[in-house]
């Protein structure tokens, strides 16, 4: 169950394998992921890691962190604020912004903050859709 102001926190570490990981299954090997030089002369630090590793992340917290048994997600918006890298620790601060009772759905907004300076890396608003026909909400 979860209502309006529910507040939850997660953890994550962008990993060797969830790099490699990513570029294994979705074959995006642009440079500016790849190629630690090309992405520096850039004025990035290091390789960028691909932004949708983030929502891999949000996706898992959905599926397998809310008190939801039987959710999907509807729609999700995410804007990418700071580059993340290789090794970097997040944290996925998460509330429950609305609750719609009558259509069964729920909206929560979102946070990634990189553990070692607390900057937001990314923020997002997600829809998610209760499946069940027992009211979890």
């Amino acid at each position: 169950m979860v209502k309006v102001g529910d507040k939850f926190v997660e953890r994550f570490h962008v990993s060797k394998l969830v790099y490699e990981g990513f570029i294994s299954v979705f074959g995006d090997y642009h440079q500016l992921h790849t190629d630690a030089e090309y992405a520096v002369a850039r004025g990035f630090q290091s390789k960028v890691m691909h932004g949708n590793i983030l929502c891999g992340f949000l996706s898992y917290f959905v599926g397998m962190c809310l008190p939801i048994s039987e959710v999907i997600i509807l729609s999700q918006e995410i804007k990418f604020r700071r580059p993340v890298y290789l090794n970097d620790e997040l944290v996925l601060e998460v509330v429950v912004q609305d609750v719609h009772d009558s259509v069964n759905v729920v909206e929560i907004v979102c946070k990634f903050r990189n553990l070692v300076d607390k900057m937001i890396v990314a923020s997002a608003k997600l829809s998610l859709g209760i499946t069940s026909d027992q009211k979890e909400i």
